[in-house]
């Protein structure tokens, strides 16, 4: 059983990751409304279900991905039940030989760590080297949940404030796509 903390609604005072203190201060800058816990490490989505629970939004699967030549990044944010298929989103992008990505690289253009990969990591992208790809269902929901670029605490805001206000503050698109 994953231990969550109680909600809150503002950033943590304790000592975290630069990451995760960067992320704090951008939502609050935008005054971008927010709902977090703070967790026990989860590494698999199915642990995420309790978390899902506690903030009454499923947490999003991201997972970045890299080309053969590991010169063109995509963070992918989908469902957490749905199976990715590779190959039908070479064919929708226009990539081949996609792979995830090595996890220095992740560390180099996010921020964080294997298992951690994140929406909020692309604050760390100032020369936008990372496309991000959001599943058409991701986009459409009200809620949007993950984590702050560490996946001991999570968080959960209004899709429409990641999609139009922190996306462009931090100069990112997201490129929607049915997965």
């Amino acid at each position: 059983m994953v231990q969550i903390s109680e909600i809150y609604t503002t950033a943590p005072t304790d000592e975290r990751i630069p990451l995760e203190k960067k992320v704090y201060q951008t939502l609050d800058k935008l005054k971008i409304s927010y709902e977090r816990v703070d967790n026990d490490v989860v590494e698999t989505m199915e642990e995420c279900e309790e978390i899902d629970k506690a903030l009454g939004v499923e947490i999003r699967k991201s997972i970045f991905l890299c080309n053969k030549k590991k010169t063109s990044f995509f963070l992918v944010v989908m469902p957490a039940k749905k199976a990715l298929d590779t190959g039908m989103l070479e064919k929708k992008i226009g990539v081949s030989h996609l792979s995830f990505a090595p996890g220095e690289l992740m560390e180099k253009y996010l921020g964080t760590k294997p298992g951690s990969a994140s929406v909020m990591g692309l604050v760390q992208d100032e020369d936008d080297y990372v496309q991000l790809i959001l599943d058409k269902e991701v986009a459409d929901e009200e809620w949007f949940g993950c984590n702050p670029g560490i996946n001991t605490s999570h968080l959960k805001m209004k899709t429409a404030d990641l999609l139009q206000k922190f996306l462009p503050y931090i100069r990112h698109r997201a490129k929607i796509i049915e997965l």
